[in-house]
């Protein structure tokens, strides 16, 4: 579906870093454009909009996430047992569905506008497994990982800069302005998934430097789960807390801001997100120069583990009044996505390859995230309805920053250790063969 023989082949004839370029290229440009259907809403504030009692804008936030999560528990199943055919088609037709989400939000009352971002959200959250599926398993996987991961960070702030620029310059409502923004992506969405179905499958040397990627069962869930059961669950557990962190950072950055008493302007949205996009690509992307899968996975940890400590100094510096806003919240977003891009394919991607298990990093993922994006609703009802209800929103985000990640780097210590340990067990090669013999 959607094949250019031409191109598929020139591709295939091409080294391996060319192709691997070419695709990450598109990979990044498609996640890119599906943020255009996700984001743009945040740089509405929706002042004075309330239904029952809330701001619309806490509801759509919650609506749009819940979606997501629904699908992120939904992508378990179909993610791990995804095969190669009518990717390309799957991709659009979901974005598309997306889409029209936000015409009904555009064009329906309250509350019925609400639950237009719970059909925007759900085929959203299905996206990252079905572009990662054409990257994992590679040579590149890191490179292209990387590409496609800070994909998160510039367009988060790159859409949200549009929708904003279409409300002051072109007087948007707040309504439509989600609509159109997408709408604007919808050429470069169509052309680059096309082209990111050209790329062929992994080569054989692939295979044999990252362990071959496969559908998984049922039962190979099962069984790859009990295998690293506790290792798994505290990374699950912290993913939980990176995600609601950066969902904050992300969804209330203008009201973070406003609290910070600096005016926002539609750059100011983009600028914040520039160094950080370039940082985490340098870093992330140089560890395709690290051959050894362990290293590679014990490298993953400490990145991590930089990344909270980097976001918990900056906060207390900043309180303290040593950085500016502007420091601060570039600092934290660092911080934050140094934990949080590297469970976004690399850890998993590197964690399979040193195991030489059976499966794919679709399965993992999406295990970690369907939590994540519970704890991230979780979090954000009970800010809501709890106690904390006149709290402000940057004072929420500061605060849960240094309760959270202090505990996160613990627990990441602990999966360092823990998987340290597992990969020196003479026996691994056993329990590799048990998870591979349960799906027989």
């Amino acid at each position: 579906m959607l094949h250019i023989p031409s191109i598929s082949k020139r591709l295939a004839k091409s080294s391996n870093f060319t192709m691997s370029l070419f695709a990450a290229s598109m990979a990044f440009l498609t996640y890119s454009s599906m943020y255009a259907f996700r984001k743009p809403f945040a740089a509405a504030t929706f002042e004075g909009e309330v239904l029952f009692g809330m701001d619309l804008k806490v509801w759509l936030i919650l609506a749009q996430t819940f979606g997501y999560m629904a699908s992120k528990f939904y992508g378990i199943k179909m993610i791990s047992e995804l095969r190669p055919e009518k990717r390309a088609l799957l991709i659009l037709s979901l974005i598309g569905i997306s889409w029209l989400g936000l015409l009904g939000f555009a064009i329906l009352p309250a509350p019925f506008n609400v639950l237009c971002f719970l059909i925007n959200g759900f085929p959203l959250g299905l996206i990252w497994g079905l572009v990662f599926h054409y990257l994992e398993g590679r040579k590149f996987t890191e490179m292209m990982g990387s590409i496609l991961a800070v994909s998160f960070v510039f367009s988060s702030g790159l859409v949200k800069t549009i929708g904003k620029y279409l409300m002051d310059e072109w007087q948007v409502s707040e309504s439509w302005m989600p609509f159109w923004t997408g709408g604007l992506f919808v050429p470069l969405l169509l052309i680059s998934v096309i082209l990111l179905n050209q790329i062929p499958a992994p080569t054989k040397h692939d295979i044999a430097l990252r362990s071959v990627r496969t559908p998984m069962s049922k039962a190979e869930r099962k069984a790859f789960f009990k295998a690293f059961k506790p290792g798994i669950v505290i990374l699950v557990l912290v993913y939980v807390m990176l995600t609601a962190l950066r969902d904050l950072r992300d969804n209330f950055a203008v009201e973070i801001w406003e609290a910070l008493d600096v005016v926002v302007n539609p750059a100011l949205l983009t600028q914040t997100e520039v160094p950080i996009t370039l940082f985490l690509l340098l870093m992330m992307a140089s560890l395709v120069l690290i051959k050894n899968n362990k290293m590679a996975l014990y490298i993953n940890h400490w990145i991590i583990i930089s990344g909270l400590i980097l976001a918990v100094v900056s906060t207390i510096l900043h309180q303290m009044g040593v950085i500016s806003p502007f420091n601060w919240v570039v600092s934290t977003g660092i911080g934050i996505y140094m934990g949080y891009i590297p469970f976004n394919c690399l850890l998993f991607e590197r964690l399979i390859a040193a195991f030489r298990s059976a499966g794919n990093v679709g399965f993992l993922m999406y295990l970690a995230d369907s939590f994540g994006y519970l704890g991230s609703v979780g979090i954000v009802t009970i800010k809501q309805f709890g106690i904390l209800e006149d709290m402000s929103w940057y004072n929420f985000y500061s605060q849960a920053i240094l309760i959270f990640l202090s505990l996160s780097v613990l627990m990441i210590f602990y999966t360092l250790f823990y998987f340290k340990r597992k990969l020196k067990q003479p026996s691994i090669e056993l329990q590799e063969k048990a998870i591979l013999k349960t799906s027989f």
